[in-house]
Formats: structure tokens, sequence, C-alpha cells
């Protein structure tokens, strides 16, 4: 069979992903406080937008050439500097306008005349005390010799954000090139540092600390802890009552005081900071209507710089390299502009249909919920189930019933006795007041969870009642019994 070369033409369509829609398709996935980075970070770079209300005669006097791919660009006469007025310079009253541009109120204006007698920035930022700098602030205090000081620093060092060691000390010592021992007894001496249990090897070791400082090293409490740490754990006290010949009560008495300890004594001082969530939109009961409403607040409002937009009208003041400049700007700023209004329309409709969709349950709460999937939304909106996907992604609505992520209103169906379905979501919160409601000492087990939800007409398997009741963080009937 002989092969030869030959041309062929061919026709066909594809789809081409341009600069410009992996751009609208970015920004319709982002967080509320993703985009307002984005944004930032977009009128620093482009000299063409700027934030402000785009007014009715701008819109009408450059909206034409906003649209246009290109305008004439002609070479130009040669550049003039552009000066500033000096007489119109003197005649400010500077005193008065950075008086007036202060951030600070009239009261600490007075109280400041001279720039020297104010003080720095720097002496106003404070930040949170951190667990290391509590400890090296009591190894400062303490007499340590040159070398136990700095194997304390380094057993410092090493410590996690909840306070324990998780580095040896054999490693710490051969990478300081150090004696084993001078950190042997250095740690004895920073596991007296307050807060008590910290650089603890492990969970054990942190709580027998803690008991040590109570001076409870003899007690019942530290000999569970020390040779039947496993049985307590699976909550086996009989077991451990008669391991030791004590009562039942002796153990559990001995059971509260070890769960009264603090598992993680660093914790204190690393608490993260709280990020509070801002919603994308709102939902209010107007009568008997929903209204959807877009949250504007801290979002800049963008707009073409009028300046360039004069000077790409008036061609002849503007070089050729400066116009193709312009233009590649101004077509990014229109381009980011109409993204980011196509994103919060996208964003009402696809409320609107979820308002539709979930009206009882905005009426009545979570147990009305109905299951509802994305092409629900979709063929109602008449877009693309991936593009209701980005727009419900870390996007939030404030509704009468509380704060929800848009994706909390889609969920799965559970059949119930009666032939309807049940949305998921409502499931898991019958399941968390169940659970809320039970005896400590005789906790539900799941397959008695699946009889109290026949009892309400919810037919479901106990691995979905297992899988759920993980999903909600609660544990098992064994880990949530509670005998004190």
């Amino acid at each position: 069979m002989a092969l030869d070369l030959r041309l062929q033409v061919k026709l066909s369509q594809q789809l081409v992903m341009t600069p410009q829609l992996q751009q609208a398709i970015k920004l319709l996935q982002l967080s509320r406080m993703e985009l307002v980075d984005v944004v930032t970070e977009e009128l620093a770079e482009n000299p063409l937008l700027e934030e402000g209300v785009e007014t009715k005669e701008e819109h009408e006097d450059g909206g034409a050439n906003l649209e246009g791919d290109a305008l004439p660009v002609q070479d130009a006469a040669p550049e003039q500097e552009v000066k500033a007025d000096a007489e119109g310079m003197n005649d400010i009253d500077w005193q008065t306008y950075l008086e007036g541009y202060s951030l600070n109120s009239s009261d600490s204006r007075n109280s400041y005349e001279d720039h020297e007698d104010r003080p720095s920035y720097e002496s106003l930022l404070t930040r949170q005390e951190s667990l290391k700098d509590h400890l090296m602030w009591q190894l400062n205090l303490s007499s340590f010799t040159v070398d136990e000081r700095l194997a304390a620093a380094e057993i410092i060092g090493n410590l996690d954000d909840i306070g324990y060691l998780r580095a040896s000390l054999e490693e710490m010592a051969e990478n300081s090139e150090s004696d084993l021992a001078v950190f042997e007894s250095a740690l004895k001496r920073v596991q007296k540092f307050d807060p008590a249990g910290v650089a603890g090897h492990n969970l054990q070791e942190c709580l027998l600390l803690q008991l040590e400082r109570l001076e409870l090293s003899d007690s019942l409490a530290a000999t569970i802890l020390r040779d039947f740490i496993g049985e307590l754990e699976g909550r086996k006290y009989p077991l451990i009552a008669k391991a030791l010949k004590v009562s039942l009560d002796d153990v559990l008495n001995a059971a509260k005081m070890i769960a009264d300890l603090d598992p993680r004594p660093g914790r204190a001082y690393n608490e993260e900071d709280v990020h509070y969530i801002s919603p994308d939109i709102f939902v209010h009961k107007v009568g008997d209507e929903y209204v959807v409403t877009q949250n504007d607040d801290g979002l800049p409002n963008l707009r073409i710089n009028s300046f360039y937009r004069n000077a790409l009208t008036d061609s002849k003041s503007v070089d050729k390299k400066a116009g193709e400049y312009i233009q590649e700007k101004m077509r990014s700023a229109v381009w980011l502009i109409k993204s980011i209004h196509q994103r919060q329309r996208t964003i009402y409709k696809v409320t609107k249909s979820i308002v539709k969709f979930q009206r009882e349950f905005f009426d009545h709460g979570i147990e009305y919920l109905k299951p509802l999937v994305l092409r629900d939304v979709a063929d109602d909106i008449e877009m693309h189930e991936s593009t209701v996907s980005r727009v419900t992604t870390n996007k939030y609505v404030q509704t009468p019933q509380g704060l929800f992520e848009l994706k909390y209103f889609f969920n799965s169906g559970i059949n119930t006795a009666d032939g309807d379905a049940i949305a998921s979501e409502s499931v898991k919160s019958r399941i968390k007041e169940i659970i809320a409601e039970e005896n400590p000492k005789k906790p539900f087990s799941d397959q008695k969870i699946v009889g109290l939800l026949a009892g309400q007409n919810i037919d479901i398997a106990r691995r979905t009642v297992t899988k759920y009741r993980e999903m909600l963080g609660l544990g098992s009937s064994t880990e949530r019994k509670r005998l004190f």
C-alpha cells in the first residue's frame, strides 16, 4: 500500500476561549472579597479606570467609542510639556486644606498643632501576643544558663499552634550540636511556664502536666491518664474501676476532672481573625412578595476616565504609540465593566429563580426546603448549567430565614412514605434536632434514628443517616454518651 501526501480543505467549527471570555468566566466565579481585590488591582494598573458614577453626558459622548475596536490615530505634532500654574498654587491656603483633609477629629487636630508632636503611625499599631511571644517573655525573666537559654528558645520555636512539642529532643540537640542533657533540663523548665500543659509531646503528657501544676500527680485521675488512657478514650469506665479496684463513681469523678482540663493550652494565644461574610444579594419580603436587591456596598463604581476619553476623541493631540496604548487599556476597561455588570445580572436572575422554586422555605423555614438541582434553575433562566454552578459558588444571600450560600438551596431528594420528596438539608436538620433532644446517658443509635424518621414519613437508610450525621460533625452513639 503506497503512502502519499495530499492537501485537503476542511471546514469545521470550534469554540475559542478569548482572553475577554476567560476574564468574564473568572469574574463570574469569584467571591465578593475576591472581586474587590481584582477591581482594586485593575484600578492600580489601568489608568483609564477610575471610581465614580458615569454621568449621562459622558455616557452619551463616549458610549459609541467604547464599543469600537479602534479609533483613528494620526501622527500628532511634537508633545508639549504640561506646566503647573505657579501663581495659582500660591493662592491656595494649604494649611486650611490639609486640616480639612485630615483623618483626625477636630479635637485631636488642635492637640497636635506641630507635626513633630504628632505620634507616628507605627506607634499606634498593635497585634495580638502569640504563644511564642508569651513564652519568650517568660524565658527572658527566668534565670537560665547560656546553653539552657538557647535550648529553651529552640524548644519554644518548635511548638505548634496549640502548644505541643512535635519535634524530638534528640533531633533538636543534633541540629544545634548541643548536649541532649541540656535540652532535657531546658524542657522541664519550659513545661513549668504558663499556660499549664505547654511543651507536652502528646495529649497524655499535656494533661499530666496540668495535673502536676494542680499538685495532683498522685491522684486517681493521674493514674488513669498514665495507665488507662486507651480505656479512658473508649469510655470503658467499669473496666478501669475493676482494674484499679475502686468504685465506678470514683472513676467517673476522675474522668470529669480530666474532661475539665485544656487539651490545647496554646489555643488562647493563637485565635484566628474573624472574617465576616458580606452578602452578595438580599431577599426582602414586601407584603406577600419577595423582592431581590443587589448589595453594591463596598464594590467600587467603575467608569472610564474622561481625560483619556477626550484624548481619543481629539485624535490629533495623541501620537500613534500613545493612542494604541490607550486603545488597549480602553478595551480592557470596558470589558471589565461589562463583565462585572453581567456578573451582577446573572446573580440576580439566579436568585430570583431560587426564590420562585423555594417559596415555601422563605415562608416557613428549613423544614419546607424542596429538592432542587442546577438544571432546574438553568432551564428556568435559559442559561447553561455550568454558569449557574459558577454563580452559586461562594455567593451568599441574606434572607428572612438567615444568611445562606446560594449552593445551600440545591439538594438531592429523600423519598417520603407519601410518595413526595424532601430535601436532604431538611433531613439533616431533623437528625440534628433528634440528637439534640436525646438523653446523653442513652443516646440514639443510627438505626433508632432511622425508626424515628420513619415515624415522620421519611424513608431513609441507616448508612444515609450515618453519612448525614458525620457531615454534621456529630459523633456516634458511643462517642456522644455522657455518664456525668
